[in-house]
């Protein structure tokens, strides 16, 4: 059983086995997708050995970048909600190492809550 399991089912954008599958070349032999979100197109997956952010550029999205952040980097993060005339929330991951956070713009109605959980149960 994972650290993420308890929040299996609440707030996740995706299935694990499909994120598994959609990740094949990329997870390490034996890492598992614990929890995933999709945010527009990109991805926001946490295993049971690290962070990974999928971001698929271009008008087709067959251009991908893979960010992978150990959880013992991270040093900070914060979420900011959408309010009621913002359309969108904000995530910044801070991580060791780098002076700028990580950015990611979540459209209002995603699950912005249930990602912070999974931050914050894979960081304690």
């Amino acid at each position: 059983m994972g650290f993420l399991d308890g929040l299996l089912g609440h707030g996740s954008d995706l299935s694990p086995a499909d994120v598994n599958e959609q990740l094949a070349g990329v997870l390490t032999e034996g890492e598992s997708v614990q929890i995933a979100f999709r945010i527009i197109r990109d991805l926001i997956v946490f295993t049971d050995r690290r962070l990974i952010l999928v971001d698929k550029q271009g008008i087709t999205g067959r251009k991908v970048a893979y960010m992978t952040v150990p959880y013992r980097a991270i040093t900070c993060f914060s979420v900011e909600t959408a309010g009621s005339f913002d359309l969108e929330s904000e995530l910044k991951i801070w991580v060791s190492g780098r002076a700028e956070p990580i950015q990611k713009t979540v459209k209002r109605g995603a699950n912005i809550l249930g990602i912070q959980q999974a931050i914050a149960a894979s960081i304690r």
